[in-house]
């Protein structure tokens, strides 16, 4: 079965679509009809299926996380005992668990079966720059 490895590099918290490159895997594996399964390998980043026609919609999603888990030298997050990693860490791990870290697509006709304005985004957590790995697996 097709599989491969994507590195996204980030720049901070926020959306990074990836839509293209998944969609260019596939066709370039010439793969007619299965499931596409993405799963990034980390714990403070997670996946998302959401709209990528207006850059409001990002923007909100990612202030409404930032409102939902502060960070760690918030008041409101006083009892949060992991912090050796900055205020950052703690609670991008619980955005994640909020999340999703795997992600299946049907494929259908050598592509992915998105919706019209949907995408597929690697939501990073963190504040600092990463560089993300992404399995992108080809099964039936």
């Amino acid at each position: 079965m097709p599989q491969t490895i994507l590195t996204l590099p980030t720049r901070g918290q926020g959306l990074y679509e990836f839509t293209d490159e998944a969609g260019s895997f596939v066709r370039d594996a010439d793969f007619e009809t299965g499931l596409l399964t993405v799963f990034v390998r980390h714990t403070s980043c997670s996946l998302l299926i959401q709209e990528n026609a207006d850059p409001d919609v990002r923007r909100d999603l990612d202030r409404f996380f930032r409102r939902l888990v502060p960070p760690s030298d918030d008041p409101s997050m006083r009892w949060i005992v992991h912090t050796q990693e900055g205020p950052d860490d703690m609670p991008a791990h619980i955005k994640a668990a909020l999340t999703q870290v795997s992600i299946g697509i049907p494929v259908a006709d050598g592509r992915i079966m998105l919706g019209t304005w949907q995408g597929l985004y690697l939501f990073e957590h963190r504040d600092r720059p990463h560089r993300r790995e992404i399995v992108l697996h080809l099964g039936s």
